[in-house]
């Protein structure tokens, strides 16, 4: 706990700019949350842009709408 499951469109990580990207969001979440690193998890879900309505803004934006804490600008279907 806590775990963070991230939909995106796919993009080009090398090791890197994962092992940053992993550590940037898990500073975040021990700092907001109170915990330690060790307990973050974090996955990564790349969606290609075609398919985004349909396994993204509909189940996981429009459907949960009353748990988002940053909606995204445009508007879910």
């Amino acid at each position: 706990m806590p775990h963070i499951d991230l939909s995106h469109f796919p993009v080009e990580l090398n090791e890197a700019e994962r092992e940053r990207l992993a550590s940037d969001l898990t500073s975040v979440i021990v700092e907001h949350f109170g915990t330690y690193e060790g307990a973050v998890s974090i996955a990564l879900h790349p969606v290609p842009p075609e398919a985004w309505d349909e396994r993204v803004v509909g189940p996981l934006i429009a459907a949960q709408e009353p748990r988002l804490i940053k909606a995204p600008a445009y508007r879910p279907v």
